[in-house]
């Protein structure tokens, strides 16, 4: 439904996952009966959940360890890791640096340049734990260093940005010819972020294998302060859902994978998610508050040290547990921080469904908290 903002301009009404709640079916099952699962490509995943590739959330380290617990680990290429043989010291510096002095200094360290045999180092790293290698770069940097993040050995590669367009249009450059990469490349192809319906659709016609969904919505985002854009994620995940099944019809059976990417603070929110349409979530705030995460409880990501224009902040998000409880528990506090699998599995059950596709047909109602 539309809305007038005034004579010129009318508006659709959208919503964030506060905005909407699950409702309970006639059925219930015991949460050890519910399957977490999740599949792309030819593998397979015990929890559906990918880690950000920031660099207060995803090292080397911190990928093999999420890796073996069960989900996928996507290292960041144009990080502090790229850049340094040795970024602890830095990372360090990030956390004790003053509010006021944060942001340019941010900028000052990352603009060492990004160095080809770290790429191949730290992927060389992930890939000898034996777990799957996802890795990401941006639009802007995916031309220049693919081959190397190819030859390195990667299972997945994804491509992250603000958002991500199968359109760019440049007067001073040759933009990234999405369809043609993703069709000369041997291994799946994760693209976005995306957060309408045409967007989506336009990224899984050039072959890509998920969506990320979002723009904008995490903690440590800026950019409906600086930009005014803001794609509240409940609309945006089931506007990008509803690509993939007209998608699955025009292609005559191609199922391409919904990621929900940003605004995902807390269990609940993950439910909610994949409730409206999503078949796994990228984290970044929640993961960021496990006591082994590089950023020591602090959180950030590439938008917060643009040289030009920053559009992200370093956010102080806290420590609630070690990785492993934090996905598997046990919780010893109730505000959806800590036992995020476990919340999705009892989510799960307590309305009756027993994997995850079956979840994405779960009744969900607007606005349950007033307003």
């Amino acid at each position: 439904m539309d809305f007038e903002i005034g004579r010129a301009k009318r508006a659709r009404r959208v919503y964030a996952f506060d905005d909407v709640a699950v409702v309970p079916s006639r059925r219930t099952r015991d949460p050890e009966d519910v399957s977490t699962t999740w599949s792309i490509d030819a593998f397979q995943f015990e929890v559906p959940f990918l880690s950000a590739p920031m660099d207060s959330v995803t090292s080397p380290a911190t990928a093999v360890a999420f890796g073996r617990l069960g989900g996928l680990g996507v290292l960041g290429l144009e990080g502090l890791w790229t850049r340094y043989e040795d970024p602890e010291p830095l990372l360090a510096e990030i956390r004790e640096l003053p509010e006021d002095r944060a942001t340019q200094r941010m900028q000052e360290i990352y603009r060492a340049p990004i160095r080809a045999e770290l790429i191949s180092a730290r992927i060389a790293e992930i890939r000898a734990s034996g777990v799957p290698v996802a890795a990401a770069l941006s639009p802007q940097r995916t031309q220049e260093f693919s081959q190397t993040v190819i030859d390195a050995g990667v299972d997945l590669f994804v491509i992250r940005g603000t958002t991500v367009s199968a359109e760019h249009v440049s007067k001073s450059t040759e933009p990234l010819d999405l369809r043609r990469f993703i069709y000369e490349l041997d291994v799946p192809v994760i693209v976005g972020g995306a957060a309408t319906y045409t967007a989506a659709l336009h990224l899984m016609r050039t072959g890509a294998a998920g969506v990320l969904v979002g723009f904008g919505g995490g903690a440590a985002s800026t950019t409906r302060t600086s930009l005014g854009i803001h794609a509240p994620m409940a609309t945006a995940v089931a506007d990008v859902a509803g690509a993939r099944r007209d998608y699955l019809d025009e292609s005559g059976g191609r199922y391409v994978h919904v990621i929900a990417d940003g605004g995902l603070g807390n269990s609940g929110d993950i439910v909610k998610a994949i409730a409206v349409g999503a078949d796994a979530v990228m984290l970044g705030t929640t993961l960021a508050r496990s006591t082994s995460a590089p950023g020591g409880g602090w959180h950030w990501g590439l938008e917060a040290h643009h040289e030009q224009l920053p559009r992200g902040r370093r956010v102080w998000v806290g420590q609630a547990a070690p990785l492993e409880q934090l996905l598997f528990g046990p919780a010893h506090r109730p505000d959806g921080t800590v036992n995020l699998a476990g919340a999705l599995r009892r989510s799960m059950a307590t309305t009756g469904y027993s994997d995850i596709k079956e979840f994405q047909r779960v009744e969900v109602v607007v606005s349950p908290y007033g307003g």
